[in-house]
């Protein structure tokens, strides 16, 4: 199975460091964001779950609940905590899902369905493709969804600025231009007429026909 953005995210039960969850329920009714490691005591990942670590208040701000998964199990999350704690100065107090059996990698389409059963042998190389970030909106559908290579560290305050996008265009019939940032110009959407743009906006710039600017909206 592929996923897309706008797909349902795959519902699960799995343990983590805070105890079992059922992945539809834990989210409630606000987002969530899901990334995924390929195996624990990896030098890009230590630094990354930190920089996640750090960030939590800010995802809180949003409304947004964390979660990590690697694949490996729970146990081995325990100890790994304290080398992220080490390495970056961060407790990790959101919860890690334990993948030993790889389910839930592969029910994201992270691994192929004939990868195995177990976490156990298993290289880091093995498990490359597991490096994936998704966010998932109140109504469980996949909003973003990001992969990288092991060798490349994730930008957090980028998902940050994403979410930040995605949550203010799900609210208002608008846009973000490229590197838009929080407080700047968005774009008004084709479905809003210029008279409508009026009423909604109080004033917008015509760029180009189709390219139409105006204040972010506050309310």
């Amino acid at each position: 199975m592929s996923l897309r953005i706008n797909d349902i995210a795959p519902d699960f039960t799995a343990d983590t460091t805070q105890g079992p969850i059922s992945f539809h329920d834990w989210i409630g009714n606000g987002w969530a964001v899901l990334f995924s490691h390929p195996k624990n005591f990896t030098p890009v990942c230590t630094t990354e779950l930190g920089a996640m670590a750090g960030l939590a208040g800010e995802f809180s701000k949003r409304g947004v609940k964390i979660i990590g998964i690697s694949v490996d199990p729970v146990e081995s999350h325990a100890k790994w905590k304290g080398d992220i704690k080490t390495a970056t100065g961060f407790d990790v107090d959101y919860p890690l899902i334990g993948d030993k059996d790889l389910k839930v990698a592969k029910l994201y389409d992270m691994l192929p369905a004939g990868a195995g059963e177990s976490s156990e042998g298993r290289t880091p190389a093995d498990n490359a493709t597991v490096r994936s970030v998704f966010i998932i909106g109140p109504d469980k559908k996949i909003k973003l969804i990001l992969t990288y290579p092991m060798t490349t560290g994730r930008n957090f305050n980028e998902i940050l600025r994403a979410i930040d996008s995605i949550q203010l265009t799900a609210k208002h019939q608008v846009a973000t231009p490229a590197n838009w940032n929080q407080g700047e110009d968005v774009i008004i959407t084709a479905a809003v007429s210029n008279e409508d743009a009026i009423t909604r906006f109080g004033s917008f710039d015509t760029v180009l026909p189709y390219l139409r600017k105006t204040r972010q909206p506050t309310a």
